[in-house]
């Protein structure tokens, strides 16, 4: 099993190797094993507003669950293909500052349970809350989102 931090290399590779995705010059910026964090500049997210982009925000926010269930999946050892399947957005605020998506599993679920069912069934599904906090406080966006992974055969 590979150490935390060269999954994180590993992720960071795969996220570059997407050309829309490497555009973004997004980075990991923080991993706890419960949390992933994702940053990108303002500066390559910019709106007519001068504020962050509605679709860049979905993004990243997309990117850092999908992420955080990839680095759980591999971290059992297990090789799947991961996707969204659908997901609700809230955009609360503008955000006039760098992008940052912090992701995490919902409270109702259980990173066990998912593992499990992934390799008893060969797929899974869980629950992801992905949020883009404002620098001042409260939260610019907010996205609950189901993720569904399929064993590799």
């Amino acid at each position: 099993m590979p150490s935390s931090e060269e999954a994180l290399r590993a992720l960071d590779a795969h996220y570059q190797s997407m050309p829309p995705v490497a555009t973004m010059q997004l980075s990991i910026a923080g991993y706890d094993g419960r949390r992933l964090r994702l940053h990108a500049p303002l500066s390559r997210h910019l709106n007519d507003k001068g504020n962050a982009f509605g679709g860049s925000l979905t993004s990243l926010l997309t990117l850092a669950s999908w992420g955080l269930v990839t680095l759980h999946v591999r971290a059992a050892g297990l090789q799947a293909e991961v996707y969204v399947a659908d997901s609700e957005v809230r955009y609360l605020a503008p955000l006039y500052a760098d992008l940052e998506a912090v992701a995490e599993l919902a409270e109702d679920a259980s990173w066990d349970a998912f593992i499990a069912t992934l390799r008893s069934r060969g797929r899974a599904r869980a629950t992801l809350l992905a949020h883009v906090p404002l620098p001042g406080g409260g939260t610019a966006t907010s996205c609950r989102s189901r993720y569904v992974a399929i064993l590799k055969s």
